[in-house]
């Protein structure tokens, strides 16, 4: 007869099984309930998640496609996504930027039984946290916390002050923050309020930091003060919508429609490294574009790719969206 097999729960195990009526366990995730299972490194698992035996092979795995920018980043991220479902807990990354996000979603989604949610505090946030954890434990969040992500991923500030006569920018905002000695990954978006100052997204543990450290940007005196998520005033951006029709989806094409900029000066943009599709440097002309690609260039902002259908004549006629 087999030996039984014991495993005992930790306390947040057990406060998760206490929680849910049911636990959906992969034959892939718990490779320890069988005896032949033998780990590469040479030991055998007992009952740990599939996503913490990755081994070099495993990560290769996982990380391809990623930007090898991108790769360190990433890696560190699978890791706290190991962690976080061994441990039955929900562990959010820093706030990543678009390139590095979308890297970060492609090697997680990669991984079985974990959960992931894009944390930013709002639903057009461009700087995110990914919010990692069982499944499970992810969805029930999300569906507390909506469109700002999980919650307690992240947390709103005002810094507010008398900004009419000596306007701030988003650079000021952030180089106050940051001259606090916070480094930039803790930090989301910055909403500038006019003459009134801006709400600032940060890791949560920083709220009471800045409370008191956060007192002057520029010349100015600030208040800050942390204020709940519903409290952000944030303005829908500003497009213009328009048809362009076009003989190829070539990026070079559209995008000197959508930013009605001469070929032959987007080609030299492209060449010094000023366009990004989704967020990623551009490298030839000749890259083909399809709804719902986002290009953008240095000092012009960003195009969105709508729907695209075919004239009677063969050419493209493409719905392009700039957001001024």
């Amino acid at each position: 007869m087999a030996a039984s097999l014991m495993i005992k729960l930790s306390p947040a195990q057990t406060a998760f099984k206490m929680t849910h009526s049911f636990v959906t366990i992969s034959s892939r995730q718990f490779l320890g309930f069988f005896p032949e299972t033998q780990l590469k490194n040479g030991f055998r698992s007992a009952g740990l998640c599939h996503a913490s035996l990755l081994s070099r092979e495993d990560k290769s795995e996982l990380l391809a496609g990623v930007d090898k920018l991108h790769a360190e980043d990433v890696s560190r991220i699978l890791e706290k996504a190991r962690k976080a479902v061994d441990r039955w807990e929900v562990t959010h990354s820093n706030f990543l930027p678009p390139p590095l996000l979308g890297d970060a979603l492609t090697a997680v989604h990669r991984l079985s039984d974990v959960g992931v949610a894009i944390s930013g505090g709002y639903s057009q946030a461009e700087r995110c946290r990914l919010s990692i954890g069982h499944k499970e434990a992810i969805d029930a969040g999300v569906a507390e916390g909506g469109a700002a992500g999980f919650p307690g991923a992240v947390a709103a500030l005002s810094v507010s002050g008398n900004f009419m006569f000596d306007a701030a920018s988003h650079g000021d905002f952030l180089g106050a923050v940051l001259g606090t000695g916070i480094a930039r990954e803790k930090v989301g978006d910055i909403i500038l309020q006019g003459e009134k100052g801006a709400q600032i997204l940060v890791d949560p543990e920083l709220v009471n930091f800045l409370e008191t450290s956060l007192i002057q940007v520029r010349s100015i005196a600030v208040q800050t003060t942390a204020i709940p998520l519903t409290a952000l005033q944030v303005k829908p951006p500003r497009v213009d919508t328009f048809r362009s029709v076009e003989a190829s989806l070539r990026v070079d094409a559209l995008a000197s429609a959508g930013f009605r900029m001469s070929r032959s000066k987007l080609a030299d943009m492209i060449s010094g490294g000023d366009v990004r599709v989704n967020w990623k440097e551009v490298t030839k002309n000749g890259l083909c574009l399809k709804t719902g690609d986002v290009v953008s260039v240095s000092g012009k902002g960003r195009i969105e790719v709508g729907e695209i259908t075919m004239t009677k004549k063969g050419r493209y006629a493409v719905e392009l969206t700039r957001f001024l």
